[in-house]
């Protein structure tokens, strides 16, 4: 990799917001809801993979068709009502944003999440005034591992693979990222393995997003910000940007 870098693509769930082992006990109530086996731990690990993706691993393909869209509906209502609520930021996600910004780099957010989700997620890591363009599953035909999000991202941010970078939690990330041609940052606060996100691609592994913001200079991203490639003049904002943001306790 070389030349600079102008955005940061974050995946959402496991990445910025501590909500995995949520999503896959609404999978599991809903899967057997409807009549299916569903082991928690095999279903935890699909979790970063849309709707579209999961349930074909536990719905038989006979009877997918016929109760995709009810499933689906089920699990969405189920998780608004019961484990949304639960959903909270990890660490200095702000700070984090913050600081990127002030490297004059622009975020995207690409959640496999659907788009009345992602505004919750935003509220819960207090970023809501913090990203430039997001996508989720109503922006894409297929989600994760499927490219279609990590591409809407990186058209409505008007850039090509190489000058972003995706950070995300899961192999399904990093796979997706992968097939459209971005660079991948893997972090552990989803609770999937190093070893499986290395495996799926990614560069560099941080334990969190306060990991990555403590460890910044040092990482892949830092070395090739506006900044660090001496394109913005010390001490001034990213072109196009305030020069400072609101503080926050995730911030601080």
């Amino acid at each position: 990799m070389s030349g600079v870098l102008k955005a940061v693509i974050f995946d959402v769930d496991g990445t910025l917001v501590d909500s995995v082992d949520l999503h896959a006990h609404a999978w599991v109530e809903a899967i057997r809801h409807f009549g299916y086996h569903a082991d928690f731990d095999a279903v935890r690990s699909q979790i970063g993979k849309g709707g579209d993706q999961l349930m074909p691993v536990f719905v038989p393909e006979k009877d997918l068709d016929r109760i995709e869209d009810e499933l689906d509906h089920f699990r969405h209502e189920l998780f608004a009502r019961k484990y949304m609520p639960k959903v909270r930021g990890f660490r200095r996600v702000r700070g984090l944003f913050q600081h990127l910004h002030a490297e004059g780099l622009r975020i995207a957010l690409a959640s496999s999440a659907k788009g009345d989700e992602l505004e919750r997620y935003k509220r819960a890591a207090e970023i809501t005034d913090l990203v430039d363009v997001e996508t989720s599953s109503d922006d894409a035909e297929r989600s994760k591992p499927h490219p279609d999000i990590f591409e809407a991202a990186l058209e409505r941010l008007g850039l090509p693979p190489e000058e972003a970078v995706v950070v995300g939690d899961s192999p399904w990330d990093a796979k997706a990222a992968g097939r459209a041609g971005l660079t991948v940052v893997g972090v552990l606060c989803g609770g999937f393995a190093e070893q499986d996100l290395r495996k799926a691609g990614c560069a560099e592994i941080f334990r969190d997003p306060e990991d990555l913001q403590r460890r910044f200079a040092t990482s892949l991203i830092g070395k090739r910000s506006p900044r660090a490639m001496g394109l913005l003049q010390p001490g001034g904002p990213q072109p196009g940007r305030p020069s400072a943001r609101g503080a926050s306790r995730m911030g601080a």
